[in-house]
């Protein structure tokens, strides 16, 4: 398509440049959401009064809209990176706190005793046996928090070029080059399928105890059944 790739100079970035702007303005934030999470939902374990209201705070904080952060944060962190990424950190603890507190309840009592009784301590126990038994739970969460991180980039465009390859979608309207717009839809497409199938990846990396049919769905017998997913648009 002509001029598909020919990126207006106002964005100040190369196509490249651009992917690469926008994988650091969605990855990181899942990170840092990361990051808080997992001892976040441990407090939720060793304490379940503390869940409910955890998960309340963390669904109503999702609920905020992303232009609201931005009124609110502007006067801090102006029209930055930093703007548009606490919004979405703040948005992945919705799914990665139920998901690593799941995960971490679904370890059987019998191989937490085991390891009580090796002498492991509570934050070895839950660092060298309840978050790896939980990984398969951790990396669900964390498939959904990218892939809605990734497409939530695009709403940075409202304050001054945040938005990496969501650019693309203001300067079509702009320049009257729809081309931009299919570039920026297909691109971000094609990235959250990416990093989602890396994710997938690294969930078998991670979990070589678990066994080849786990991985697999069944050939016969009753459809499993799944949860209905998450809407995580906005």
């Amino acid at each position: 398509m002509n001029g598909f790739f020919d990126i207006p100079s106002d964005l100040q970035h190369s196509y490249t440049g651009l992917i690469g702007l926008h994988l650091r303005e969605a990855l990181l934030p899942v990170l840092a959401g990361l990051l808080l999470a997992l001892p976040l939902a441990q407090l939720c374990v060793r304490f379940r009064w503390l869940y409910p209201p955890v998960l309340g705070a963390t669904t109503i904080l999702y609920a905020v809209p992303s232009l609201a952060f931005f009124v609110v944060l502007i006067d801090y962190t102006g029209q930055t990176e930093l703007t548009v990424m606490i919004p979405l950190a703040v948005y992945s603890l919705v799914v990665l706190v139920p998901a690593i507190v799941d995960g971490v309840r679904s370890v059987p009592q019998e191989t937490l005793a085991a390891a009580t009784a090796m002498g492991f301590g509570p934050v070895r126990r839950y660092l060298q046996v309840q978050l790896p038994i939980a990984v398969p739970a951790i990396i669900a969460g964390l498939r959904v928090a990218t892939v809605s991180s990734i497409s939530l980039v695009s709403v940075g465009t409202l304050i001054g070029n945040q938005g990496a390859l969501g650019n693309l979608l203001a300067d079509a309207q702009k320049y009257d080059r729809p081309e931009l717009a299919v570039n920026s839809v297909i691109t971000t497409a094609v990235l959250a399928i990416l990093c989602d199938a890396l994710l997938v990846l690294l969930r078998v990396v991670l979990t070589p105890w678990m066994p080849n049919g786990a991985r697999r769905r069944p050939k016969t017998g009753v459809r499993q059944q799944l949860p209905a997913p998450q809407d995580v648009t906005r």
